[in-house]
């Protein structure tokens, strides 16, 4: 666990604590380059976890995980000190669900759920930037990746209609 935890604020995080343990994506997002890249590809096992549900228990699930999302956040938030510190992932891992609501099978469309999910996050078009510079704690933290889920899952049902 100290090989990742380079930065002195993540030693305020104990991966003892199950809050902290979601937050940093079961220590995905304790990777010092690219933590919410990583924190989406620790979210694609859970995905192909959950994938086997109905669509109306994958999105309930979905839910439940953006309302304790709120919490997790904020947990880990208020334990470094720092607003969406990188380390934070557990919105990566709903944001990315959202993106793969009724997404078809197999493994093209799971990496192009990650692609587009992953794009919407990183450059947060409107209008994701404007509720991620408006709202903040871990009700922003969800947010903003909430938003960038739902942009990609347009993007995968109009790919999903073209191309499957």
């Amino acid at each position: 666990m100290t090989f990742f935890m380079i930065k002195p604020e993540l030693k305020r995080l104990s991966l003892k604590n199950p809050l902290h343990l979601l937050a940093v994506g079961f220590g995905s997002g304790l990777c010092p380059k690219a933590p919410g890249t990583m924190g989406t590809l620790a979210a694609v096992p859970l995905y192909l976890l959950a994938s086997g549900l109905s669509t109306p228990w994958f999105i309930a699930l979905l839910v439940v995980g953006f309302v304790a999302g709120i919490w997790i956040c904020q947990s880990a938030t208020d334990a470094i000190g720092a607003p969406d510190h990188g380390a934070i992932v557990w919105d990566e891992v709903i944001g990315f669900g959202v993106t793969m609501i009724a997404a078809p099978a197999g493994w093209q469309w799971v990496l192009a759920g990650f692609l587009l999910f992953r794009l919407f996050d990183v450059l947060k078009p409107w209008p994701i930037s404007w509720f991620d510079r408006r709202i903040h704690g871990g009700l922003g933290i969800m947010l903003d990746d909430l938003i960038a889920g739902l942009l990609a899952l347009c993007c995968m049902q109009l790919f999903a209609v073209w191309f499957a």
